[in-house]
């Protein structure tokens, strides 16, 4: 053979043979997935719920007005700090204070027919007691007239006039009891009129009082709807003229938030909290959850599901109070505020990234060996309940195995901001496939795997640009 024909023999079978490892590389390659992982890892985890709210001081109240008049004195502003007892606004009272001289005179007057109908009662006890007197007596003389009227020692005309005597002394005694029955139905009558005029002066003090508007306690006046000269009128919370001002007590400051229905049954009394101040940049206050609401708010109407007729298939929030343990002086009601309450933490839990987990059903998990050349029968009816169990889904993750994604099943607990617990499956160092979603949502278990952590890098820059 000759040379020539021996090189282009032996460049055929090389170029062949590159064929042959390149069409092998290439199959083996064409089902490869390329995937981003991460790592099973102990470290500290806290669960955090984020809620947005409002500013709020724990004690407050609008002053609304009691009485129908005209604003005379407005003894503050808005912002003033006033202490509990401080007069802090005046209406016209000048009937009022009539109204009230005029009951207090005529309590006066009550108090004096009193006094004039217990003398009138101590009289008719003197009367009766004289009356009593001058009837036993006339009585022993007429029982004496009858036995000497009997031996005939007395004219009958003597016997006649002591008989007179004690009857007419009978007859003042009975007057002298009805003077006592009048007396006293008298003495009652005042009594009764004087515990009337006592409530009707309590009733038109009480006017005059309101008249005058007090603070409740210290705080500070943070609205002031009114000025001297407006006529206030008694009517509902809130509505133009019966509102005169409200009152905060600044001591004690809460941030009111809602937080989403799905993370009120991980909150609870006295969790800690952190509270950001929109109006207050790049502090961080602390304070801890003082008070729960127990009905859900409609996010879209803000009213209490208690208040509605219907039921509504809306999102719902649930209020939190978080009370702030070191409050500024500067902090006004009303600032917009977040807090992040921390609901569980963890020590030396073992984390995976939040995003790898997924889930599959257990028909998808399944694998299928048929056997090679047997002859199948027929298939039996299938099981029910069986064919039930297969659709039901497996949370879990894709751990990787000699290269290839291998999915473990994974028991959960809390969650943080990035990471979340796993009691069981996994162990620490175990190398995760976390993204991305897309091939977390497709890939089969037992898929070849390529890692590229690089690549949501790629796509980051490819969207930008």
């Amino acid at each position: 053979m000759k040379t020539w024909k021996k090189i282009a023999l032996g460049a055929g079978i090389v170029v062949a043979l590159a064929g042959i490892v390149a069409f092998t590389v290439y199959q083996s390659h064409k089902n490869v997935v390329t995937v981003q992982t991460g790592k099973a890892q102990v470290e500290d985890l806290a669960s955090v719920v984020s809620a947005s709210g409002e500013i709020k001081p724990k004690t407050y109240v609008n002053i609304g007005a009691n009485a129908f008049g005209k604003i005379t004195k407005l003894y503050v502003k808005e912002g003033d700090r006033v202490k509990r007892g401080q007069l802090l606004a005046q209406l016209e009272k000048v009937q009022s204070e009539a109204d009230v001289d005029a009951t207090r005179a005529a309590l006066a007057a009550s108090e004096t027919d009193a006094q004039a109908a217990d003398a009138a009662l101590t009289t008719a006890i003197a009367d009766l007691n004289r009356a009593k007197a001058d009837e036993e007596r006339t009585k022993l003389d007429w029982e004496r007239a009858q036995g000497l009227f009997k031996d005939e020692l007395i004219a009958k005309s003597e016997y006649d006039m002591r008989k007179a005597a004690w009857e007419s002394a009978d007859s003042g005694l009975a007057q002298a009891q009805a003077h006592i029955a009048q007396a006293k139905a008298q003495k009652e009558s005042t009594d009764r009129r004087i515990t009337q005029t006592k409530a009707n002066l309590t009733r038109v003090s009480d006017v005059l009082e309101k008249t005058s508007y007090a603070a409740p306690f210290d705080g500070m006046i943070t609205n002031l709807p009114v000025r001297e000269g407006e006529t206030v009128v008694i009517g509902i919370q809130n509505s133009p003229g019966s509102t005169l001002m409200s009152l905060a007590d600044m001591s004690v400051i809460t941030a009111e938030v809602k937080a989403d229905e799905t993370d009120i049954v991980n909150i609870a009394l006295g969790q800690p909290a952190e509270v950001t101040i929109d109006a207050i940049p790049r502090k961080v206050f602390k304070g801890v959850v003082s008070e729960i609401g127990n009905n859900a708010i409609v996010r879209s109407t803000g009213v209490s599901t208690a208040q509605q007729t219907s039921a509504s298939q809306e999102a719902k929030d649930f209020k939190v109070v978080v009370t702030l343990t070191d409050p500024p002086e500067n902090l006004r009601p009303g600032l917009s505020a977040t807090a992040k309450i921390t609901t569980a933490t963890r020590s030396n839990a073992l984390t995976i990234p939040i995003q790898a987990l997924t889930i599959r059903r257990k028909s998808e998990l399944e694998e299928k060996k048929p056997g090679k050349g047997s002859v199948q029968a027929a298939a039996p009816v299938a099981d029910a309940s069986k064919d039930k169990s297969k659709d039901e889904e497996v949370q879990g993750v894709f751990v990787l195995q000699h290269g290839k994604a291998q999915f473990v099943p994974v028991a959960t607990g809390i969650s943080g901001t990035t990471d979340i617990e796993v009691l069981q499956g996994v162990k620490a160092g175990d190398e995760i496939v976390t993204g991305s979603y897309k091939v977390l949502r497709t890939m089969k278990p037992g898929a070849s795997v390529k890692v590229d952590n690089s690549a949501p890098k790629k796509e980051e820059e490819e969207s930008s640009s």
